[in-house]
C-alpha cells in the first residue's frame, strides 16, 4: 500500500465518522439516514448520465452490496436502539475489520504479511477498546440512576447480536464492493451506481415514514452535508481497494471510530481517560505497520 492510498483511506475514515455522527445525533437518526441516501443518490446520477452505467459485469456485485448494505444499516440501527452509540459502533468497525482480514483470502485472494496482520490486529484491539471503555461508563451510569431502568443491562444481549450482524454484513459488503468495483473498472460508475440503489431499497424499506422527497426536504440540513461527505468517504475507499489489498484498506477505514474520539477530545474538549489514550496510542501504531505490510 503506497502513501495515496493509505492517504485516502484515512480521510475516508474521517469522513465516515463525521457523516456517521450528524446522522446518529439527529432527532431522527433512521429518517435522517434515508434523507442522506437519497441526497447521494443525487450526487450520483449526475457522473452516472454522463459516464454511463458500470460494465455489465459488476452488477451482481451492485445487487449483492445493495442488499448487504441495508441488512448491515438496519442492524446497527437496532442496535443503537438499546446498545448506545459509543459501544455499537466501534465494535461494527471491529467485528467487520475481523470479517474482512478472515476470509479476504478465499473471497478476493489476498494472503497478508506478518507486518500487516499485527497492523490488523492492533486497529481492531483499539476498537474493542474503546467498545469496552464505552460499555463501562453506561454500566456506571445505569448502577447510579435511580429509575426503574437501573436494572437493565447496559449492553443487552439483543444489542450484542445486531452489533455482530451489522459487523459481519459489513465485512461482506466491503469484499462485495472490492469484487464489483475490480469487475466494474470504473470506481465512479460503480460507486454511482451503488448510491442510488441503496437509496432505492433505503427508501422503499422507509416507505411507511414518508416518501423520499418529503423526507429530504425534512432533514436536508444534516442530509446535504453528510451526503457530501459519504459520498466522499465511499469514493476514496472504492479507490483503495481497487488497487490495494482489500483488509488493509478495510482495517484503515475502520479507523474512523478513533476519529470520532479525536473530534470529541479537540472540538468537544471532552476528556481522554487511560483507556481511551490507549486505545489512540494502539491505533497509531497499526497505521505505520499496515503501510510496510
Amino acid at each position: 500500500m503506497d502513501g495515496w492510498q493509505l492517504g485516502a483511506a484515512l480521510l475516508s475514515a474521517l469522513l465516515h465518522a463525521a457523516w456517521n455522527a450528524a446522522v446518529k445525533a439527529s432527532a431522527s437518526p433512521r429518517e435522517a439516514m434515508t434523507a442522506q441516501m437519497v441526497a447521494s443518490a443525487l450526487i450520483g446520477a449526475v457522473p452516472l448520465l454522463l459516464l454511463g452505467l458500470p460494465a455489465p459485469a459488476a452488477w451482481p456485485w451492485v445487487a449483492v452490496t445493495t442488499a448487504l448494505n441495508m441488512l448491515a444499516v438496519r442492524a446497527m440501527l437496532r442496535a443503537y436502539d438499546s446498545g448506545g452509540f459509543g459501544t455499537v459502533y466501534p465494535l461494527v468497525r471491529a467485528s467487520a475489520v475481523l470479517g474482512v482480514a478472515a476470509t479476504a483470502p478465499w473471497v478476493v485472494g489476498e494472503h497478508l504479511g506478518g507486518l500487516a496482520l499485527a497492523g490488523i490486529g492492533c486497529i481492531t484491539t483499539a476498537l474493542v477498546i474503546l467498545a469496552l471503555d464505552a460499555r463501562r461508563q453506561g454500566a456506571a451510569a445505569v448502577e447510579g440512576a435511580t429509575s426503574p431502568a437501573a436494572s437493565m443491562p447496559a449492553f443487552p444481549a439483543a444489542a450484542m447480536g445486531w452489533t455482530l450482524l451489522a459487523g459481519l454484513t459489513t465485512a461482506a459488503y466491503v469484499l462485495t464492493d472490492a469484487r464489483g468495483v475490480r469487475a466494474a473498472g470504473d470506481m465512479l460508475a460503480y460507486g454511482c451506481a451503488v448510491s442510488v440503489t441503496n437509496a432505492l431499497a433505503m427508501s422503499w424499506l422507509m416507505r411507511s415514514a414518508g416518501s423520499p422527497q418529503r423526507l429530504l426536504l425534512r432533514h436536508w440540513r444534516v442530509a446535504a452535508p453528510a451526503a457530501l461527505a459519504s459520498m466522499a468517504s465511499y469514493l476514496l475507499i472504492l479507490w483503495v481497494v481497487q488497487h490495494a489489498p482489500v483488509a488493509l484498506a478495510a482495517a484503515l477505514r475502520d479507523t474512523s471510530a478513533l476519529f470520532a474520539l479525536v473530534i470529541a477530545v479537540v472540538w468537544l474538549k471532552e476528556p481522554l481517560p487511560p483507556r481511551r489514550l490507549a486505545a489512540l496510542g494502539l491505533a497509531l501504531a497499526g497505521v505505520p505497520l499496515l503501510r510496510l505490510g
